[in-house]
């Protein structure tokens, strides 16, 4: 039997509260389906969240700023679960978003062209 786990809705509103500068800007090109479909801020997955999932496509975009340096590891496991769990993961660095925003929400099209990855 399984048990309900709520989700952490509270941690959720405090990281949606705290975004950088860069997720906000994103958050303006992804916001209100404007890509064809609907993503979410960060959403919980299993133990982590992501900073926008899309569950449609199986999409989860990452933006990494100076924290991400100093304990890259850290994202190494926390990839390896989401794939695990089904989702395509894309990494920008906020520098990306900052410097090149229609870059990345190109790159983020083509992923959803793409569709979920294939678990072969």
């Amino acid at each position: 039997m399984t048990t309900f786990k709520p989700r952490n809705t509270k941690r959720a509103r405090e990281l949606r509260n705290r975004a950088t500068p860069a997720e906000r800007v994103l958050w303006q090109h992804l916001s209100k389906s404007q890509l064809g479909v609907k993503f979410s801020r960060q959403m919980p997955v299993g133990p982590y969240f992501a900073d926008f999932l899309c569950r449609e496509r199986k999409l989860v975009v990452e933006l990494d700023g100076w924290s991400h340096d100093v304990a890259p590891e850290r994202d190494v496991v926390r990839d390896r679960y989401l794939r695990g769990q089904g989702y395509r993961v894309l990494r920008f660095m906020n520098e990306d978003v900052r410097d090149n925003v229609e870059g990345v929400v190109t790159a983020i099209r083509l992923a959803l062209r793409e569709g979920p990855p294939r678990c072969d």
